[in-house]
């Protein structure tokens, strides 16, 4: 009997350049989209009748319906295959920006993200695991590498192109740009993207399913709103807290006692996934998306810089991200994935503990902009080596890896979030307080006489410059520690990097003893 080939066996170097386009094509318009939206989320408010709190729903929702659609691709990619999930994601993702676009008050839009998170979800799954089948194994490290583009230079682009946008044309085209893109792909994929079906077959639990999209949407809905609500002194955080708990409990419950199992639990079996999946978690989502997160908050409400502005001071970022991406794949395939991802973490930690730290109100704007290339360097040599040692050994458990670390990142990335914004009001608060316990009385007082005798101010306005000047240097001292903190996350996710260096290390020693 003849061995079934391999799919990158069976198409030609054309259908490859082809595939390559159009996944990635697709694999950034969709991520693109999660912060591209973020934004703009204040220029939403009046147009949808809605409120700050209100408008962050936008975000929540399309999140929340990504992270839960994801668990479900494997199912569909052994019904109808990994082409047909792409194409229905790329359906599903333009036909909601249509409506997302022409949405008119709060509830219209939040159901067109809801729709568009899935569409997410399936584009972003199938679209990695058809391309790390596509190429051969010594050459899917510069495969991850280009995937890494989409998945790191998006969303760092996000807040330049989303910001040009909303100053230049209307905030709808930030949604509206996606529909020519998403025709086209989704013509072109129907047509000339290769089917791949893989062999194995999967039955879905939906009990189990059910359950852990309970806890899941429950858990993201805490970590998105948390902050906004006062945490657990709101009754709704904490109905949500005991629903998410319950949640995970069921889902365990159901995956002990059922005969068919929503996940292959011998995937956590194998060392390389598991690795890869404590860095992906730490450094990716509890550190790298509190940095994607604060940048552009950095650059708005600290430095006061417009939208557009701040985006072009995070473009250095987006682009070395995107330079050294592939770089990092093309070191992967022809070393190993542990250089790349050793050079990742020590750039990454470094800059943030050395330079990241300091960067406050009296830091030169475009001086913290260019410094963001070596950042950049950190992040664009992450995706590719610690994707490739994900997906190395998974064989047919290809799509439920790459599902796994799709959940993780939006869970670990809603953690990291929740992080951020805790810490940097938590911060920016006790910098306040300190302030003004150890400001001298005196001294202020004849600040507000000098300002109002000599500057001709009222005492009210004079006393309100004051605390403007105290909140500036608060929330400059704010953002400082924010940073810092981020950078203990990525030393926590690190920790196995270091173990991988080692074994790398004792691997050679064998070999040097031969060749002498």
């Amino acid at each position: 009997m003849m061995e079934e080939r391999a799919f990158y066996q069976t198409i030609s170097t054309s259908q490859r350049v082809f595939l390559t386009f159009s996944l990635m094509l697709g694999v950034f318009m969709a991520i693109l989209d999660t912060t591209i939206v973020d934004i703009v989320v204040p220029k939403m408010i009046a147009p949808l009748s809605t409120d700050l709190y209100g408008v962050q729903w936008v975000i929540t929702a399309y999140m929340t319906s990504a992270a839960t659609a994801i668990m479900l691709v494997e199912w569909l990619e052994t019904k109808i295959g990994l082409k047909k999930v792409f194409i229905t994601g790329i359906f599903l993702f333009t036909a909601s920006s249509l409506f997302a676009g022409n949405a008119q008050n709060l509830e219209w839009m939040i159901t067109a993200r809801i729709f568009q998170g899935f569409g997410e979800s399936l584009i972003v799954v199938s679209a990695e695991a058809m391309l790390f089948s596509a190429y051969p194994p010594e050459k899917r490290g510069l495969a991850m590498g280009i995937y890494g583009l989409g998945v790191s230079f998006a969303p760092a682009l996000g807040p330049t192109l989303g910001g040009w946008i909303a100053e230049h044309i209307d905030w709808r085209w930030i949604f509206y740009i996606n529909i020519p893109i998403g025709i086209l792909n989704f013509i072109s994929s129907l047509f000339f993207l290769p089917e791949h079906k893989p062999s194995h077959t999967f039955r879905l639990n939906f009990l189990s399913f059910f359950f852990l999209s309970i806890g899941t949407v429950s858990l993201l809905i805490v970590l998105s709103k948390g902050q906004q609500m006062g945490w657990f002194a709101s009754e709704m955080i904490g109905y949500l807290t005991f629903l998410s708990i319950g949640g995970f409990l069921l889902f365990t419950y159901s995956e002990i006692f059922s005969k068919q199992k929503l996940l292959d639990y011998s995937i956590f079996r194998i060392k390389a996934f598991v690795i890869a999946l404590w860095v992906y978690c730490f450094v990716l989502g509890f550190s790298m998306y509190q940095v994607f997160y604060l940048l552009p908050l950095y650059f708005e409400k600290l430095k006061g810089l417009t939208t557009f502005q701040a985006g072009l001071h995070i473009l250095p970022l987006a682009l070395a991200v995107g330079f050294f991406s592939p770089v990092a794949g093309f070191i992967s395939d022809k070393k190993s994935s542990t250089i790349p991802l050793l050079i990742a973490s020590l750039v990454y930690v470094s800059f943030i503990f050395l330079f990241l730290k300091d960067f406050n109100y009296y830091t030169p704007s475009w001086t913290s902009a260019w410094l963001l290339t070596i950042l950049g360097l950190g992040m664009g040599f992450f995706f590719a080596p610690i994707t490739n040692l994900a997906l190395k050994d998974l064989g047919e458990k290809t799509t439920l890896g790459v599902s796994l670390m799709h959940y993780i990142r939006f869970v670990g990335g809603s953690f990291g979030t929740a992080l951020a914004t805790n810490d940097l009001q938590r911060y920016t608060a006790e910098s306040y307080e300190r302030m003004v316990e150890l400001q001298n009385i005196s001294t202020a007082e004849n600040l507000l006489w000098f300002m109002q005798e000599w500057g001709n101010v009222s005492y009210e306005k004079s006393l309100y410059y004051l605390q403007s000047i105290q909140t500036l240097y608060a929330l400059s001292d704010g953002f400082e520690r924010t940073f810092f903190s981020s950078g203990f996350w990525a030393l926590i996710g690190s920790i196995p990097i270091i173990y991988l260096v080692l074994q790398s290390v004792k691997s050679l020693k064998p070999s040097m003893k031969e060749r002498a």
